[in-house]
């Protein structure tokens, strides 16, 4: 399988304070890993710096997505090399419908690649299919961008976002935050789904229960902005029943 993700010995900071603290990481294509660890630990911040938010800075090492030096590149370039960020908490975009937003993100990353832009038609069957699939109604695509969404609707609009782009790496942060089981299960499912032997998915997550649904090929364990442990799936049980104090214990 070809490395995908590869990061190497990655420090990085916000506003000045180091928080990635020599990180290393490498994702296969037809992978799906999941970060775990407590709150401060960096996940959300790795996260950020791979996407490339404004006020993270690279200080030391390479993330490099098929080859190519993620911090050379902007935001949109990153996301038409195929990166997607889903969030913990997906921004409300008033004003903007949600189906304009689909169209408008999915041809400008298809202009960005030199691809042709996708019909409106097309563009709308392709959605109806997915929102099927995510048990999502075609009316809150019509309703600006997550305004008066559930957390379990803003969670379904960004996978479904996620099944249009079909992007080659999907960093999930902390996907199941705000999910009751039903809707756990359902967004699970539409992650399933994107499961390939050309893609990479990471999921990071504090708890078990994600896990149950989407099942990861490799399990880590994050403490004080670095990887301390890494193993298979059944890590992650471990971790719920004895919790993250020692890790905490040998990162400091």
């Amino acid at each position: 399988m070809t490395a995908l993700l590869e990061i190497r010995d990655l420090k990085a900071e916000i506003a000045g304070k180091q928080i990635l603290n020599g990180y290393d990481l490498t994702v296969k294509a037809g992978e799906v890993h999941a970060i775990m660890g407590p709150n401060g630990s960096g996940k959300s911040t790795l996260s950020y710096v791979l996407s490339g938010r404004p006020g993270y800075k690279i200080t030391e090492g390479q993330a490099l997505l098929a080859g190519a030096d993620l911090s050379q590149m902007s935001v949109d370039e990153r996301a038409a090399a195929g990166l997607f960020l889903a969030f913990q908490y997906p921004l409300e975009v008033p004003g903007v419908a949600t189906m304009t937003f689909l169209r408008a993100a999915l041809n400008a990353q298809r202009k960005k690649r030199g691809e042709e832009e996708m019909s409106s038609p097309d563009l709308i069957k392709r959605v109806k299919e997915l929102a099927k699939i995510l048990d999502m109604d075609m009316e809150m695509l019509r309703r600006p961008v997550n305004v008066g969404f559930s957390g379990g609707e803003k969670k379904r609009a960004e996978t479904l976002q996620m099944m249009l782009l079909e992007p080659k790496l999907c960093i999930l942060d902390e996907t199941d935050s705000g999910l009751d089981i039903d809707a756990l299960k359902v967004v699970s499912n539409g992650v399933n789904q994107l499961r390939s032997k050309d893609r990479g998915i990471v999921v990071i997550t504090h708890y078990q229960r994600l896990l149950d649904y989407i099942t990861p090929d490799v399990v880590h364990v994050q403490s004080a902005g670095r990887i301390v442990r890494t193993g298979g799936k059944e890590l992650a049980l471990e971790l719920e029943e004895t919790g993250y104090a020692r890790y905490q214990s040998e990162a400091a």
